[in-house]
Order: structure tokens, then sequence, then C-alpha cells
């Protein structure tokens, strides 16, 4: 399983527009993905219902993880996007 542990750069955390924002992107790079704060339970990257009640916070590190053969390129995408709070994910 491949895994990538981030940062978020967003100030006001996964809530509300970086999570919708968040929520999309999971959803568009074509692998499952799942986030979990650190040492927390994972929850459907794509799912604003999972995001929202992991309550994360500006700041906390998240780890975001997909056993997909493509994971790598799709974590590395995501993993940039939390990390420096971007408002779309980025080019492959």
């Amino acid at each position: 399983m491949a895994e990538r542990r981030v940062t978020i750069g967003w100030p006001e955390g996964l809530h509300a527009r970086p999570a919708s924002v968040f929520v999309r992107a999971a959803a568009a790079v074509g692998v499952p993905v799942t986030i979990a704060k650190a040492g927390g339970t994972p929850v459907n990257a794509a799912s604003m219902l999972g995001l929202l009640a992991l309550g994360a916070e500006g700041g906390e590190e998240v780890v975001l993880a997909s056993d997909a053969p493509e994971a790598d390129a799709a974590l590395d995408r995501l993993a940039k996007m939390v990390e420096q709070g971007l408002d779309e994910l980025p080019a492959a």
C-alpha cells in the first residue's frame, strides 16, 4: 500500500470550501484513496461526510493511502494539493 504523510496547508483545515475542493480532486484522480489523521481511522477521500467527520485542522498531519497499482502518481498530486493548500489538483 502506498501512502503519503502531509501537513494540511489550508489554514481552516479540511472544512467547507477546502474539503469540497479536496473531495472533487480525490474523485478525479481515478484511484481509490483514503485519508486519516495520523494514527486515526481512514475514510474514503472522495466522501464529503467522511472528510468532514475527520475534523482535520490546518497544520495537522494526515495520511493519504491507496493500494491501487497507479497510486503513487495520484497520491503525489493529492499530497501536493493538501500540503500547499491549493484550490485545484496540480498537473500530473
